[in-house]
């Protein structure tokens, strides 16, 4: 202590030596759950590396001309719609462009108290016979799945009259621009599986290079690597939600086991959930024929995957991940329990990290803020504030850095691969924006989840669309 320190002085001191206790055990606790974390990515870039090394995972590569030749029987495409009059139009009409086949029928929920909507859609079908607007009798917005359950049974309605069944089901967003090989390849793959997801590739929005952005950065390295590494080891997979199709014969299933449950007139999606999408995609991996993750990329080396503009708002972001946190993460466990099968556990262990995950990242950003004041208190005190710490703590210290760093390197490497280098780079800066948006969805989800578990209703916390990637020029991608 400095010479003629004062008693405030000392009470200054006092305080900072607490501030430092708390230092040490933020520090540890970071430190543990970081090093957990490591051992569990370097898991899984183990295995795929490995995947990679022995062939057994690829990129296929399609012929030219790949994805207008008729279809093996009728493919119904669902996409479920509210407040979405500024995308739905496109949305129709870049969908009926890119996939030409007849055996094609587009159905569109739509909402009574949503006539703009509704118009839209009507102009955009333009009359083509492929398009069956169905408008929702209750007040919008319902839930998605409430929407999609909706479409399917108008479904079913059509098929009963016109003694006409459905191969397959695909599932799509009001915002989502199709490649033209996608439908082709879903309908080529029912054929061996109930369940099939092609890739989601998010838009770069020039506009909001980073909340947008790192969207880009999470989907890439997620369905180039995880998603590969969880089809290679066979353990079930979720549904996006978009870009996915089903066998018709396996949703019906689901329908009947819902109605046997005591639900009236079910469908095959559950109202009560916000990531009905994800949990039917669990379920008919783990049963009757099982899922496929398929990584396709057209002749001009193109990915075959769904685009769309993600939110470019904070605070968009943070609803919509607030809704994926609380579905997967809170209601995933209610709802699915956990697998005794070491591979499936090791996964819905890694899908509901999300609320530990933003209890780390705050108690690693307070460690930083602490270790300023700290710096600054040493300065003005003269004395060490820092306790030391013990020889297990410094090796997981060491681990976090290493891991720290190895994660950005696969976060460059994989976002360059996908949007070239300077988006790769972008992505290592961006982790942070990601963080942020992480720990505050996961604060509104548990909040969120809590109010459902007292008797609050599950309503759809849908995301605003202004943009859609089939009016501009998408950023080239790499082969």
């Amino acid at each position: 202590m400095h010479a003629g320190m004062t008693g405030a002085d000392g009470w200054l001191l006092g305080a900072l030596q607490v501030l430092a206790l708390a230092e040490h055990e933020l520090l540890v606790f970071a430190a543990f759950w970081f090093t957990i974390g490591l051992f569990d990515e370097l898991g899984l870039d183990l295995a795929y590396l490995w995947l990679r090394l022995t062939r057994r995972t690829r990129t296929v590569r399609l012929a030219p001309g790949y994805g207008v030749d008729r279809l093996m029987g009728p493919v119904a495409v669902m996409i479920p719609a509210f407040r979405e009059a500024a995308v739905i139009g496109t949305t129709i009409a870049h969908a009926l462009k890119a996939w030409p086949q007849q055996e094609l029928q587009l159905y569109v929920g739509c909402y009574r108290n949503d006539p703009a909507t509704l118009a839209a859609a009507m102009a955009a079908a333009a009359r083509d016979p492929r398009v069956r607007l169905v408008v929702h009798g209750a007040e919008g917005p319902t839930t998605k799945a409430d929407c999609l359950n909706r479409l399917y049974r108008a479904l079913c309605d059509d098929e009963q009259r016109r003694q006409r069944w459905f191969r397959a089901v695909v599932l799509h967003d009001a915002e989502d621009m199709v490649h033209p090989a996608a439908l082709q390849a879903i309908d080529a793959a029912v054929s061996a599986v109930d369940f099939v997801q092609l890739p989601v590739r998010p838009g770069l929005l020039p506009q909001s290079r980073w909340v947008a952005g790192h969207y880009a950065d999470e989907f890439t390295e997620s369905h180039a690597k995880a998603l590969v590494v969880r089809s290679a080891l066979g353990a079930s997979l979720p549904a996006a939600g978009v870009g996915c199709g089903f066998a018709r014969v396996a949703l019906e299933r689901l329908a009947e086991r819902r109605r046997d449950a005591g639900e009236a007139d079910a469908g095959p999606f559950a109202p009560e959930c916000l990531t009905e999408d994800y949990e039917l995609g669990l379920t008919l991996s783990a049963e009757g024929r099982g899922s496929a993750f398929l990584r396709l990329r057209d002749a001009d080396g193109n990915l075959v995957a769904t685009s769309s503009y993600f939110p470019a708002r904070l605070d968009q972001a943070v609803r919509q991940k607030t809704r994926w946190i609380h579905g997967i993460a809170l209601q995933g466990w209610e709802r699915l329990g956990w697998s005794t099968k070491p591979v499936e556990l090791w996964m819905a262990l890694r899908d509901r990290r999300g609320p530990l995950t933003a209890l780390v990242l705050v108690a690693a950003y307070l460690l930083l803020l602490i270790d300023a004041i700290l710096l600054l208190g040493e300065a003005w005190t003269g004395q060490a504030l820092f306790v030391p710490l013990s020889a297990p703590a410094r090796v997981m210290v060491v681990l976090s850095l290493a891991g720290l760093g190895w994660r950005l390197l696969a976060r460059l490497v994989f976002t360059a691969r996908e949007y070239g280098l300077a988006e790769g780079l972008r992505a290592v800066v961006r982790v942070p924006v990601g963080n942020v948006i992480a720990i505050m969805a996961a604060r509104r989800a548990v909040a969120a989840y809590l109010r459902s578990l007292g008797g609050g209703d599950v309503v759809w916390d849908k995301t605003d669309h202004a943009a859609h990637p089939a009016t501009a020029r998408l950023g080239k991608v790499r082969a």
